[in-house]
């Protein structure tokens, strides 16, 4: 079941590519203009680069977590997925890897032209792939449980971004210290072990919660 909803979530999103498009449009617009604003020192470039990915990679999940539960509530297609005999969990998770993959897995395949405008060297880069192999997915399970919270509200986007920023503060900082780390030669395993930490833990939780979540605010 949760197959058959991730296959229904990615044929509705490449139906309308703006939902594609826009994430990493936004990601790369970030991307290209601290170089220009900055400057095209190397050496500086690198410097802020570990913050200027997580950032960019932060808002561009946010830009599409919105319409994860929120086109389904609308169109009252939701409350059709309650009544499905598969676990509500189960939906849940679908769709946030269904989301994942549209906003998060890009943003990797994206990240050697972010490293080249960043100036970032081969670890650097490396370690920035992982991060965003192991952070992103944690962003989408993340928000998928406020999305729940917010799917009946008119106007939830901003409290959306509320509720999820505080959850996102550790990824982006243990993120951030990896690549850092990476450009000073440090190993990053101990880094990469917390954000799998994080990865699991919401991985295990989120789906649960979030559909705790849509019940209430389907109530």
């Amino acid at each position: 079941m949760s197959l058959r909803v991730i296959q229904r979530e990615l044929r509705i999103a490449f139906r309308s590519g703006a939902e594609v498009v826009n994430p990493l449009w936004f990601f790369l617009i970030v991307i290209t203009l601290f170089p220009l604003g900055i400057g095209p020192e190397p050496q500086q470039l690198a410097r802020i680069a570990p913050g200027v990915v997580w950032v960019a990679a932060l808002l561009s999940s946010l830009l599409a977590l919105e319409r994860l539960f929120r086109d389904d509530f609308i169109d009252g297609s939701l409350e059709q997925l309650l009544l499905l005999p598969a676990p509500l969990p189960v939906i849940a998770l679908g769709k946030v890897i269904a989301h994942w993959l549209i906003t998060g897995l890009p943003l990797i395949l994206l990240s050697p032209l972010a490293a080249l405008l960043l100036s970032l060297d081969f670890n650097s880069w490396l370690a920035m792939a992982l991060t965003l192999l192991l952070g992103t997915p944690t962003f989408s399970f993340l928000g998928a449980i406020g999305v729940a919270l917010t799917v009946g509200l008119r106007r939830g986007g901003v409290l959306l971004s509320l509720l999820v920023l505080p959850l996102a503060v550790p990824v982006l900082i243990f993120a951030s210290a990896a690549i850092d780390a990476a450009s000073q030669g440090l190993p990053i395993g101990g880094y990469l072990a917390i954000l799998g930490a994080m990865l699991a833990a919401s991985a295990t939780l989120a789906p649960f919660a979030t559909a705790a979540a849509l019940r209430i605010a389907l109530h």
